[in-house]
């Protein structure tokens, strides 16, 4: 008799609260070291750092007004959103199949991984002068700069899973005849996902700690330049909206992503 019944584990109350209460007593010590502009005391003054209260003010109010940078807040997220969008599925449907392919097939790894390792260690923003040379300052640009940045992580993360599958697994599917291309699609792509999901959150990371380095490309809306916007004109208010919101966007993106690993490979152990 098979037993379908779904074992669930609650986490205890405190575990729960930890988290919530470790966010409030952050924010609340944030919020008592910050002083007036014109502060004397021990605490910092706004000019050099703004509060949660009024970063979180000002964010509301660019909900609707545009000032001074010519958009809402909602406008430089969704463009931020669709060049980081682009340039991570971009580097998606390069990178994992290459890692893939590099750790399986050594013809692949042979012809593929000499010039990978060259262009690796290159910074994404040293990129930045040939691309305007090549794209201009447009979109093209941008998604060029953070596709550069994201398939980094896909590849080596892909390489490693691949790498790390267990021979005896291998073996054992050769003995019964396996080809190469079944032993690869049947045992190595499976036992590599959860290094692919890894190289989800970490190319997703990648991505957005570049987007602000692709919109110093003359842009004219975004986050990255929101924030430069703000550091120009001297508000740190300005430029931290900025920072929190590319850290919420993320922080759902990843979140999105780490429900869709647990859910998938919670189905393939099954």
């Amino acid at each position: 008799m098979q037993c379908n019944e779904k074992v669930t584990y609650r986490k205890p109350m405190r575990l729960r609260i930890l988290p919530v209460l470790s966010v409030c007593i952050f924010l609340g010590v944030w919020q008592m070291c910050v002083g007036p502009a014109d502060s004397n005391d021990w605490r910092i003054p706004s000019t050099l750092l703004s509060s949660p209260y009024d970063i979180l003010n000002l964010m509301f109010d660019k909900l609707t007004n545009p000032a001074p940078d010519g958009a809402v807040l909602l406008e430089h997220a969704w463009t931020s959103m669709q060049e980081a969008f682009l340039g991570y599925v971009l580097a998606l449907i390069v990178g994992l199949p290459l890692g893939l392919a590099m750790g399986w097939f050594t013809t692949v790894r042979g012809l593929v991984r000499p010039i990978f390792e060259i262009i690796r260690p290159i910074p994404p923003v040293a990129w930045i002068p040939l691309t305007i040379f090549w794209f201009g300052i447009g979109l093209p640009g941008k998604v060029f700069i953070i596709w550069l940045s994201g398939i980094v992580p896909c590849v080596i993360n892909t390489y490693t899973g691949v790498r790390m599958t267990n021979p005896v697994h291998i073996q054992m599917a050769r003995t019964y005849g396996a080809s190469d291309w079944q032993i690869f699609t049947s045992i190595c792509v499976p036992s590599a996902l959860p290094m692919v999901f890894g190289a989800l959150q970490i190319a997703l990371a990648y991505c957005w700690v570049t987007l602000v380095a692709a919109e110093l490309l003359a842009a004219d809306k975004g986050l990255g330049y929101l924030i430069t916007i703000g550091r120009m004109l001297g508000r740190t208010d300005l430029v931290m909206v900025g920072m929190v919101s590319v850290g919420i966007a993320g922080a759902i993106i990843g979140f999105i992503i780490d429900k869709i690993e647990s859910r998938l490979l919670a189905g393939i152990r099954r």
